[in-house]
């Protein structure tokens, strides 16, 4: 026979009583914490350990990214990325390797300025030509072995000028040998994520052009692909925003007693607006970066430009002439500036929403407030807006376990991950959470209380668990 709903069986009451009487020994004889504390303790939010959690997934834009159509574009491979974040905005056979020609002095250049930084090179440093460098042909400052030059002016004959010999007598300088050198830039690419760069000298000259007793052998030559060529150009300007320093000299004598001056080859530099000869190709925001040609490459050419709070990475290569890889460059950053901005989704020192504390073992609170360690910016189309559509997030914390206190004002508690959908595709900004308070280490007396609140709640929760 079926009882009643409402009724309860015997065997059930029997089960209450003994959980009552086991509950009510247990408050007799045990020690109760202060009330105080309790209701700190308890008042306290629960947040799970690593818990992770993601918002409502964005969806795709229904705009289509340029193309090489579109833009009109007339290159073998090309990229246009935004430096801050490093978001690819066109990539047109950015992947595949091509021979750099010159641009590969910029590694040359990243590795002169890493080095300066580290206090392992001066500018005022005078550098004696060796042979290597006085035979080095093409774009040259004709170097004579045993000649002497600081740091700086080879520098900017490299940069500028593109000199070749300048550049193997930096390289000479620092390694001992443009060899042991180009492992040091072989190296600094992989450091960097360079997929697909190989050097094979400090200049971009394909083997044959190189003084023959210099020559590695074999039958690799220097290649980079278009998105590492934007990863180089992005390290340097962001690890060394002096770069511009350089870069934007127009004019300028190597030697005194020269007769004439070295003239910048970027001829795009907004600088240049009122030089009779570049001004059709000057850009408003131009400050770099390199230019480059052999006959393997053809012409190419990484550009950089800031506007406002935008600064855009261009990478053009193997186009036909001078003139072509300046105005494929226009067109790449004109593309930028008339539709793209730089747009701030999350402050800094921000909570997530439903997520604003990270659990922590043995201190005077269980958790801490957990804030965004910088702001987190995306590249959007002008004037878009951010919305639970477009923008979610995905939160890491570190286990309760492995934060204990005392937990110091702006350790890392974890990480959040945001992402945006929109219509240059879809973008991911990873930044640390951190604690944006002290919390002390709690006494023996209030962890002892929190341990006996923490075993009536896991008991009672027990007996809640039995009806």
């Amino acid at each position: 026979m079926f009882k009643h709903n409402n009724q309860v069986s015997p065997r059930t009451k029997f089960k209450r009583a003994i959980a009552f009487v086991t509950a009510f020994q247990i408050l007799s004889f045990a020690l109760l914490p202060s009330a105080s504390i309790v209701a700190a303790e308890a008042s306290s939010k629960l947040v799970a350990q690593g818990e992770t959690t993601t918002t409502t997934k964005s969806t795709k834009s229904a705009a289509a990214s340029p193309t090489k159509e579109s833009l009109g574009l007339v290159a073998e491979s090309a990229i246009l990325m935004e430096a801050s974040t490093g978001q690819i905005i066109v990539n047109i056979n950015s992947e595949v390797a091509l021979p750099p020609a010159s641009m590969t002095k910029m590694m040359t250049e990243y590795i002169v300025m890493e080095k300066v930084k580290n206090g392992e090179l001066a500018w005022e440093d005078n550098v004696s030509t060796k042979k290597n460098a006085a035979l080095t042909q093409g774009s040259r400052v004709f170097l004579a072995e045993n000649d002497t030059h600081t740091v700086r002016d080879l520098y900017i004959a490299m940069a500028i000028a593109s000199a070749n010999d300048a550049a193997v007598a930096l390289a000479e300088h620092i390694a001992g040998t443009e060899q042991d050198f180009v492992k040091l830039m072989n190296d600094t690419a992989k450091r960097l994520d360079m997929k697909t760069a190989y050097f094979v000298n400090a200049t971009g000259l394909e083997q044959r052009d190189m003084p023959e007793e210099f020559r590695p052998g074999g039958e690799h030559e220097t290649v980079m692909s278009a998105i590492d060529v934007a990863k180089l150009v992005r390290a340097i300007v962001q690890d060394h925003p002096e770069f511009s320093q350089f870069t934007t000299i127009q004019k300028k004598k190597f030697r005194e007693r020269d007769k004439t001056e070295m003239d910048n080859l970027n001829w795009m530099l907004e600088a240049n607006k009122n030089v009779t000869n570049f001004k059709r190709y000057a850009y408003p925001g131009v400050d770099g970066m390199k230019t480059g040609f052999t006959d393997a490459a053809q012409y190419t050419f990484a550009g950089t430009a800031k506007r406002d709070n935008m600064r855009l990475i261009t990478v053009v290569m193997g186009t036909k002439s001078k003139e072509a890889r300046f105005t494929e460059t226009a067109k790449l950053m004109d593309y930028g500036f008339n539709n793209l901005e730089v747009k701030q989704a999350v402050a800094s020192k921000q909570v997530v929403p439903d997520k604003e504390v990270a659990p922590i073992k043995k201190g005077v609170s269980t958790d801490v407030r957990a804030v965004t360690e910088k702001d987190v910016s995306f590249v959007v189309d002008k004037g878009a807006a951010f919305d639970e559509k477009t923008l979610t997030n995905e939160v890491k914390l570190i286990p309760e376990d492995q934060l204990v206190a005392p937990i110091k004002n702006g350790q890392k508690v974890g990480t959040v991950t945001y992402t945006f959908k929109g219509k240059t595709g879809e973008q991911k900004q990873t930044v640390n959470l951190i604690a944006s308070e002290d919390v002390e280490k709690g006494s023996w007396w209030r962890l002892f209380f929190r341990a006996i609140k923490n075993f009536f709640v896991d008991l009672f929760k027990s007996i809640g668990d039995l009806f």
